[in-house]
This record gives C-alpha cells, sequence and structure tokens, in this order.
C-alpha cells in the first residue's frame, strides 16, 4: 500500500509539470501574438466539439440521455475484426433506407453514370406467364369431372366455345350502340378504353394474376363441392348403399390431388376414416366396410392394435371366406408379428372354422354359398405357404392326409362332424402305416376294418434302392469357392433331395431318434387342425389335380383353374427365363408355364435347373401317387390325368434338350419312350389319340423323326374317319402338319407338300394312306369346301339364346381353326389365312359377349382357354411368315394389340408381343400400348403384364417395379419383388438394392427365395440373413455351423 501510495504522487507531479509548460506556451504566445475575434469563435467551437466528443465515447442507452441537445452516437475508436475478415459491412450497422430512381442530380448524362451496386440481389419482377397443359391449374381442371367453366369478359358475356376465332363485326355492322365513348382523348372512337384513360391520365383496376387463379380454383372447387353435397344428399337418401359409401371414401383421394394441395396425407386417412365410421354406423353388419376401414387404420394403428382388431372381425363373421382369405393375408405380410408356425395355426384355425360351419356344427352362423370352393382353395394356398417357406415336407404330408381322409374314409365315420373325423383319423396317421404315395399305401379304410379284425403285420419289402446317402459324400462341390456359395449350393441340393417327409423304416429297426433332421417329420399337430370335407366330385379331381401339379405335372387347359390369390403363388424365375423355341416357332406353345415352381425346384437367381424332373425318390412317390389315384376317378377323368402324365415326360425332356446335355437327354428319354408304350398298351388308352398324339411328339423332340412319322400315321389310320368334328383327331393333325413345316424351313425344302396332304385326308374322311407324292388339286379344292363347312356349323352366322348347340362346340373349335388355318396359308397364301383368323376370333368375342348376359360364366375357363388358342395360333403364324418372307410387322403389331385389348392376361401373348416389339426399338409406343392396357385391366391379372413389359425395356423399368409394387396384389408377389431386387443390384446401385430388400420382408416375408437371392447379392451379410430365415422359422437345412464342419471333413 506504501508503494502504491508514492506512485500516484509521482503521477500527480508528471500531469502539475506538464499543464504548467503548457500555461507557460500559451502565455508566452499570447504575448507576441495579436488575438482576433474570429480565432475566439473558433477556440469557442473546437472546445464544444471536445466536450462532446469527450462525452460520447462512452457508450449509454437511449433512455440514459440527459437533455435531447445530447448526442445520441458514440466513437468507437476499437478495430472491428469482422471489417477485415469479411468484405462488406454487416448489415445491422447500415442504415436502411429506400431510393427512387437510378438517376442522380448534377451528372452528365453523356459522360457520367453512376452504378448504384447495393450488395444485395435485386428483386426480379414476376411476371405471370401464360398457363399451359402441365401447370398444376390446368392439372386440377383436367382431373375434374365435368367441364371447366368458361372465362367471362367484363361485360359477362361467355366466351364463345366454337372451333375458330370469329372476327369481331365492323362498325357500320355494329351500330351506334356498340360503338366506343367519343371524347377530346378519342375523337375518332378507335382507342379501346383502357387507351382512353390512360391518355386522360386516369387508371383502371388491373386483375390480378392472383385473383383469375381464385376463379379459376373457385369454379373447380365449385364442381366438387357439388359432387361432395350430391354424395351426402343420396346417403342421407340411402345409408344403406354400401357401393356408395366405398365411391364417397375413394373420392376422398380425388379432393387430395385435385383441390386441396395443403392437405396432408395424413388428413385425408383421418377424414376418409371419419366417413367408414359414419358408414358402419349405419351398416353395422357390412364386412366390406369394416375391411376398409382395417385398410386405412393400417396406417394409423400399431401393428398389435391392428391384430387385435382382425382377431375381432373374424370372431363376428367366422362364416365368411373372404374375409378370412384376407386375415391369412395380413397375417402373412405382417413382418412384425409374422412366424411361420403362427401363420401355419392360423391358416388350421381358419379351416376347422369353416369346415365347423360347412356341415353344421356352428349353428350361429349358416354356410354361406361357395364355401366349398373357398375351403379347397385355402387349403392349397397354405400348401403353397409352406412350400415357399421351404416346409415342403409339411406340404406333401397336407396332400397326402387330405387324399386319405377324402377317398379311403371308412363309411362308419362318414355321417359325423368334421371334427369328429378328425379324432379318428389321427390314429391311423400315427400308427406308421404307408399313405398316399409310398409303397404298399392301402388307406384308412383298409386299415381301419383291419383293426377291427385284429390288425395286421406288415411284410418286410427288402428295399434294394437305398442310394439316398450317396450324395452325403459329395455335398460341397468345390472347397475354393467362398462360405456363402457352398451354402448356396448345399442347401439347394437338400431342398431337390429331401422334400419327402421322414419316416422310420421299421424293417431296418429304425425309430423316430435315428433322424438327423427332426424338421423333416412331421407331426399331427401341424396338420389335423387343417382337413376338411372334399364331397363334390368335381372339387375331389381339382384336389388330384393340384397335388399333381404342385409335384411338377402340366395342368389339363380348362380342368384346372389356379386360385384366385394367384399372385402370391407366382415365384418360378424359369417362368421368365424361358421362351419360345426359335427353331420351333409354331410348337413352341404347345406347354404353357404356369408361373409357380414345383416341389424341389426352389431356384435362386442365376440357378440352373438341376435336374428335368424330380429326385430319384421323388419320382418313384409321383409314379405310385398317379398309379393308387387313378383308381378313385371316372373313366374320362383317368384320360385326362393320365394325358397329364405323358406331357410331363414330354416337359423332362424339352428341359433336357434346353440344357444340351445330351447324355441326360439319351437316358431320360430311354425312360420317357419306356413309359409311353406301357401307358399305350393299357386297354384303355390303345384307342386314346391324344395319347398317340404325346408320344409321337415325343419320338419327333428325340430326334427320331421316321419313329415319329410311323406313330403318326398308325394314330390316323385308327382315327382319320372321325373327320372334323372330332377335335382330339384335329389336334394331331394339326400338330402333325405343324411339325413337317418346321421340318422343311429347317431342311430348306418347299414345306407345302406333306403338311397339306395329311390336312386334305383329315377333310376327307376317308381311309388315311401315308404320303407318297403330292396332293391332288382337286382334293385340294374339296378339302377346302369340307372346311368352310364345318367352320360354318361351330360359328353360325347368327348366335342367339335359341341356338344351343353352338355354345357348347365352341370350346372345341381351336384345333379346327388351326387346321383350316394352316391349310388355307399353305395353299392360297397369308391374307386367306389371317381373315379366317379375324372371322373366329370376332365370333368368339360376341358369342362371349352374349354369354355373360345368358349363363355366366359357367363354361368361362374353357371358352378362354379354346380363345387364347386361337389367338396365339394366329400371331404364331403371322409372326413365323415375317420370319421367312417379306410381310410388313404392322400388320402382326396390330393383330397382337387387338387380341391382347381383349385377352391381357395371356403370357404366351405378351411374349410374342414384347418380341415383335423389340424389332422396332421403339419403346414409347409399346410403353403407351402397356399402360392402356393396365388401366382396363382388372388388377388381379397384371402382374403377369408387369413382368413381361418390364423385361424387354430397359427405360422406365424401376417406375414400372414401383407402380407395380404398390398395386394391392402385386404388393405381395414374390416373383416380382425378387425381379426388382436383381434389378435394382445389376444396374450397380446395392444400398438401394438392399432397402429394396428389406421392403419386400414388408409384403412377403414367408418366401425362402427372396432371403436366397439376398445371399448371392449382398454375400457379405450372409449370417445375417440366416439369424432372419432362423427367426422367422424359414425352413433352414444346413446352418452355418454344419458348413464349417462340412469343411473340414
Amino acid at each position: 500500500s506504501h508503494d502504491r501510495s508514492k506512485k500516484r504522487k509521482k503521477e500527480k507531479k508528471k500531469k502539475h509539470k506538464k499543464k504548467k509548460s503548457r500555461d507557460n506556451s500559451e502565455s508566452g504566445g499570447s504575448e507576441s501574438d495579436t488575438v482576433y475575434p474570429s480565432d475566439l469563435l473558433k477556440k469557442e467551437n473546437a472546445d464544444r466539439e471536445e466536450a462532446q466528443v469527450r462525452v460520447s465515447e462512452t457508450f449509454m442507452w437511449l433512455d440514459d440521455l440527459q437533455t435531447p441537445s445530447d448526442s445520441p452516437f458514440c466513437i468507437d475508436r476499437r478495430a472491428d475484426r469482422a471489417n477485415w475478415e469479411y468484405k462488406s459491412l454487416y448489415r445491422g450497422d447500415i442504415a436502411r433506407y429506400k431510393r427512387k430512381g437510378g438517376s442522380c442530380l448534377g451528372l452528365d448524362f453523356r459522360m457520367q453514370a453512376v452504378n448504384w451496386n447495393d450488395g444485395g440481389p435485386e428483386k426480379k419482377r414476376v411476371d405471370k406467364k401464360p398457363e399451359r397443359y402441365f401447370c398444376p391449374s390446368t392439372r386440377k381442371l383436367l382431373r375434374s369431372d365435368s367441364l371447366p367453366a368458361l372465362p367471362v369478359l367484363s361485360e359477362g358475356i361467355a366466351v364463345s366455345s366454337d372451333s375458330y376465332i370469329k372476327l369481331s363485326a365492323c362498325t357500320v355492322e355494329q351500330g351506334s350502340s356498340t360503338q366506343a365513348p367519343v371524347s377530346w382523348v378519342n375523337p375518332l372512337g378507335i382507342y379501346d378504353r383502357g387507351t382512353s384513360l390512360w391518355l386522360e391520365g386516369k387508371g383502371q383496376l388491373e386483375v390480378k394474376g392472383d385473383q383469375q387463379d381464385v376463379e379459376a380454383q373457385g369454379s373447380s372447387s365449385t364442381l366438387l363441392s357439388a359432387r361432395v353435397e350430391e354424395f351426402n344428399r343420396k346417403l342421407r337418401e340411402n345409408p344403406t348403399d354400401t357401393q356408395l359409401w366405398l365411391d364417397f371414401i375413394h373420392f376422398q383421394v380425388g379432393l387430395l390431388t385435385g383441390n386441396v394441395p395443403k392437405m396432408s396425407l395424413r388428413a385425408v386417412l383421418e377424414k376418409k376414416l371419419s366417413i367408414v365410421d359414419r358408414a358402419v354406423e349405419s351398416n353395422p353388419a357390412n364386412v366390406d366396410l369394416k375391411l376398409e376401414k382395417l385398410h386405412l387404420c393400417k396406417e394409423l394403428w400399431e401393428p398389435a392394435t391392428l391384430q387385435k382388431e382382425w382377431k375381432k372381425l373374424v370372431f363376428i363373421h367366422p362364416n365368411s371366406a373372404p374375409l378370412w382369405r384376407k386375415y391369412l393375408l395380413f397375417t402373412q405380410s405382417l413382418f412384425s408379428t409374422f412366424s411361420v408356425s403362427k401363420v401355419n395355426s392360423v391358416f388350421g384355425k381358419c379351416l376347422s372354422t369353416l369346415s365347423a360351419v360347412q356341415d353344421g356344427s356352428m349353428v350361429s352362423h349358416p354356410p354361406l354359398p361357395g364355401t366349398q370352393e373357398e375351403l379347397l382353395d385355402i387349403f392349397l394356398q397354405q400348401c403353397h405357404f409352406l412350400r415357399q417357406a421351404g416346409h415342403t415336407e409339411k406340404a406333401v404330408c397336407l396332400f397326402q392326409a387330405l387324399l386319405d381322409f377324402t377317398f379311403f374314409k371308412p363309411d362308419s365315420v362318414k355321417d359325423l362332424p368334421t371334427r369328429q373325423q378328425v379324432d379318428f383319423f389321427e390314429p391311423f396317421w400315427d400308427s406308421g402305416e404307408p399313405r398316399v404315395g409310398e409303397r404298399g399305401a392301402r388307406g384308412w379304410k383298409a386299415w381301419m376294418l383291419q383293426q377291427e379284425r385284429g390288425g395286421w403285420v406288415i411284410p418286410s419289402e427288402p428295399d434294394d434302392d437305398d442310394d439316398e446317402e450317396e450324395q452325403d459324400d459329395s455335398e460341397i462341390k468345390d472347397k475354393t469357392w467362398p462360405k456363402w456359395k457352398i451354402w448356396l449350393d448345399v442347401e439347394a441340393s437338400r431342398e431337390a433331395n429331401h422334400w419327402l417327409p421322414w419316416r422310420p423304416d421299421k424293417t431296418k429297426g429304425q425309430s423316430e431318434e435315428d433322424c438327423e433332421d427332426p424338421d423333416r417329420q412331421v407331426l399331427f399337430d401341424d396338420i389335423g387342425p387343417s382337413m376338411i370335407r372334399v364331397d363334390r366330385p368335381d372339387l375331389q379331381l381339382q384336389l388330384i389335380l393340384s397335388f399333381l401339379q404342385f409335384l411338377g405335372l402340366p395342368g389339363p387347359s380348362g380342368k384346372f383353374s389356379t386360385t384366385s390369390s394367384s399372385n402370391i403363388l407366382l415365384d418360378d424365375l424359369t417362368f421368365l427365363e424361358e421362351g419360345p423355341d426359335p427353331e420351333r416357332p409354331l410348337t413352341s406353345y404347345d406347354l404353357p408355364m404356369a408361373g409357380i415352381c414345383a416341389v424341389g425346384h426352389m431356384t435362386f437367381l442365376s440357378d440352373c435347373r438341376r435336374q428335368a424332373g424330380l429326385c430319384k425318390a421323388g419320382e418313384e412317390f409321383l409314379q405310385n401317387v398317379l398309379q393308387q389315384t387313378l383308381q378313385l376317378i371316372s373313366a374320362q377323368d383317368q384320360a385326362a390325368i393320365t394325358l397329364c402324365w405323358l406331357q410331363y415326360e414330354k416337359l423332362k425332356v424339352l428341359r433336357c434338350l434346353r440344357s444340351g446335355n445330351k447324355r441326360r437327354l439319351k437316358s431320360q428319354g430311354k425312360r420317357s419312350k419306356r413309359l409311353a408304350k406301357r401307358l399305350l398298351k393299357e386297354p384303355d388308352n390303345r384307342s386314346s389319340l391324344a395319347l398317340w398324339r404325346e408320344y409321337a411328339h415325343l419320338e419327333w423332340l428325340l430326334g427320331n423323326l421316321e419313329e415319329a412319322r410311323k406313330v403318326f400315321d398308325t394314330a390316323l389310320g385308327m382315327g382319320v374317319t372321325r373327320g372334323l368334328n372330332d377335335p382330339v383327331l384335329c389336334n394331331l393333325c394339326f400338330l402333325y402338319a405343324q411339325l413337317e413345316v418346321e421340318q422343311a424351313l429347317n431342311s430348306g425344302t418347299v414345306p407345302t407338300s406333306k403338311a397339306v396332304y395329311i390336312l386334305t385326308k383329315l377333310a376327307e374322311g376317308a381311309a388315311y394312306t401315308p404320303f407318297s407324292g403330292q396332293s391332288n388339286p382337286v382334293t385340294v379344292l374339296k378339302a377346302r369346301k369340307a372346311y368352310e363347312q364345318a367352320l360354318l356349323s361351330f360359328l353360325p352366322e347368327q348366335i342367339t339364346g335359341s341356338n344351343a348347340r353352338a355354345p357348347k362346340k365352341l370350346h372345341r373349335m381351336s384345333s379346327l381353326v388351326g387346321c383350316f388355318g394352316l391349310f388355307q396359308y399353305l395353299t392360297m397364301g397369308i391374307d386367306a389365312a389371317d381373315a379366317l383368323y379375324n372371322r373366329a376370333i370376332q365370333k368368339l368375342i360376341s358369342w362371349n359377349l352374349n354369354s355373360e348376359v345368358t349363363d355366366g360364366s359357367l363354361r368361362r375357363p374353357k371358352v378362354f382357354a379354346d380363345w387364347e388358342s386361337v389367338a396365339v395360333q394366329h400371331v404364331s403364324l403371322l409372326r413365323h411368315h415375317a420370319n421367312t418372307s417379306v410381310f410388313p410387322l404392322s400388320r402382326l403389331r396390330l393383330a397382337l394389340t387387338d387380341v391382347l385389348s381383349l385377352l391381357p392376361s395371356s403370357a404366351s401373348l405378351w411374349q410374342l408381343y414384347l418380341q415383335t416389339e423389340n424389332r422396332y426399338h421403339s419403346a414409347g409406343r409399346a410403353r403407351r400400348f402397356f399402360h392402356s392396357v393396365a388401366k382396363k385391366t382388372d388388377r388381379k391379372k397384371q402382374n403377369k403384364n408387369f413382368f413381361f413389359f418390364i423385361l424387354s425395356f430397359f427405360n422406365r423399368i424401376r417406375c414400372l417395379f414401383e407402380n407395380a409394387t404398390a398395386t394391392e396384389h402385386g404388393a405381395h408377389c414374390p416373383l416380382l419383388w425378387r425381379m426388382y431386387l436383381n434389378f435394382m443390384v445389376c444396374d450397380g446401385n446395392a444400398e438401394r438394392g438392399s432397402g429394396i430388400f428389406y421392403k419386400a420382408l414388408q409384403a412377403v416375408p414367408w418366401v425362402k427365395g427372396l432371403y436366397m437371392d439376398a445371399v448371392q447379392l449382398f454375400p457379405e451379410r450372409v449370417q445375417e440373413f440366416l439369424d432372419l430365415m432362423t427367426e422367422k422359422e424359414l425352413r433352414l437345412r444346413v446352418p452355418m455351423e454344419e458348413v464349417d464342419i462340412l469343411l473340414e471333413d
């Protein structure tokens, strides 16, 4: 403190010395200088400024100023670093002002100018541009249902809607009443009103563009509000009209896109939900409105709440099969709660409940019409669900159990309710007796009769074909492969060979503990709740045909129709890869593909089919099923199934031909020929021309042309006298002639001789002799006349309700039209054949329209198959002619577009259309045509259209995939998602492809093939996918730990 006081004294002394020296200097100067009054005034001003500056150097608030004369500004002598760091001053430190104009006073405009650079961007003048057709306001008017209001002139006269612009009338014609007002600024009356006002220095009110928009929106909103009022009025008058309620709900989407652009999607959903609630209050028993409510709440509610509401709905309406079907689809596609065992139990609950309704056990709810068909349809859907999830053993056991439960039921239990019949069936299933498809199967009825007599002992049968374990030694083909590739190969191999359920062989002393894979054993609890009663003969035949198609047999056209949920079953990648054979342009469409994977043929991307048919045990199982089921049906149905059996053998030969493996083709050909000869030796099949046709075609495919011709000639010698009225004979001759045309084309000879001879002999109906030379021109003329008369009997000029025979014959006319069309092509040319096919298709169209009114859809599958067959014959013949001679492709495209507009769900026609359009290199035309067909087509039938359209054009493919998967039925199509995933990854966008995979899991989480595709496309995440499969209980035959063990061995 003492030191501080010393320092203060020294500073005071220094200040005193400075002041003293300043005073002395001033007094010295004053003595020598003269003082003027102006100097005194300057000194006062300087002292005043110095005092102001001294006060203003300190910051203070504006309210703290003592007097108004005090300076409100201050001088900040500290440097501002921001001025050095940035290029301009802070905008808050610059006073705001508005400059009027861009001129400056005092400048010579000829030589000087000022650049007013304000630093801020100039405001652009917004000039209202003329509205075009793509503007939002114009699109709103286009979306509106009624015509937009015409703009109105200021005088209130509406603008004329003439197709030309009228010129205004002359002044003489107009008269004095319509002349412009004359004034001192407009003495001649030639100026309009706006110009006159401007000359007078006045202005007029301008109609702003915003006001015009408001008027346009007002007119369109008036139309929509009128529709809303109309809906409300109709619903008040008739609140029980369910379809009107649904239309009003769907109308809200139009309000969102048309006139309420700021309205969010959630607000629209809530508005639609409020309308649904009002509809349900007025119609509490309606199922469609409740389904619509659940569909809307899918975006608003939690999954647990949504599932609870679904359970409540099926509890209230247990007899509604369509409701159960939608509930099953909801349970399958809800990824958060999905598991295979849970969905399988829901299937069992559904089938047992509907069975109780059908047999009258559930008294509270009567059965609805069509319950039996729906029961079988849902059962087939469950079998394919298990197959797609990898649990093929359970699916096969379901078919085995239902066949035993249907065809081998003891008479003593037939009158009992379904639940009690299932209780009696359980001991048979657990007894270890051979089942349908197994060697020595006798059936439930025979077992129960023997049990009543004291039981029997199964004799031990030595099994010489014990080579099931041979493939275990060579499961890994190459140990240098990556582990994910080894897993894919072993998993697919076991999927193809181990799809049959495992049962202990008592003759070898095996027990249930000897099974290495417990999932191969199927318990009765997994299949018991799904047992249903199939009493009608047509449904029993459909059950057998469905099982055979499940095992890989092609189904007969017109007799077996796929389930209504066929989009869920589409999962076969070969459906898109195997197109028509260019060496067989006319006969490539003999066996159309169904698009559904057979058991044992689950494929992943870039995986070729491992074998033409099933494994050795699977082929034996299939033959046992065929032999055991043929005894249970009528003779006519036996012939149909035997034909499918022979077509299956031909299909295996075709697959061997496509693979190019000659050794496999030779061995498969021997087996198929041996089976065909054995079937033809049976007494019931010796006179079957359909079987002779398939056997001859089989020989032709194997390259044995002379042997095939002998078979064809033998068959024609047996049945050619039947004439043109026999569709089977016409079909045989048509195939024979087509094969001869193709063979002549491949060998380079003239194709008219043999084919014309065959078709001429068919028309004659006389005894047949093999071809030896040229045909007689007279016989050709007689044959043409016979064809015309026969076709006239099938296609009368007037098809009326009284003409009863015509509709019955129409479904058998495709082979006759094919023979006559090919005959006309070979003898007269393509124009005559084209005219014939056009006439036949027009007659089919007219009959189809009449049948919709008269007999509904009783024969619709057969007529549709026949119609499609005629169209495919027509287009394939035109395409064949275009490839072999000069022919305008526009005629071929016109024929395709016309028939596809009528048959948009034909896969064969779409393949032909896309192959034709690829030659034009014009994707725009094909895309427009596709969208026009898609708008007219039912949503259920659009999936195949999307597939074939996506395959051909790479432009806008992702948009097509998005549109397809956004539809209700496309979202649950496995094949569509697998194609989308493959496209995104192959396009180089792996990250987006990963998002597509997880998006697909939200829609089809049960499809095992999707996970296998993901393993191939994202191999670094293989363990993640396997864990996901295990969590969702999909069938995993080879865990990754087992792959490690196999690699060590």
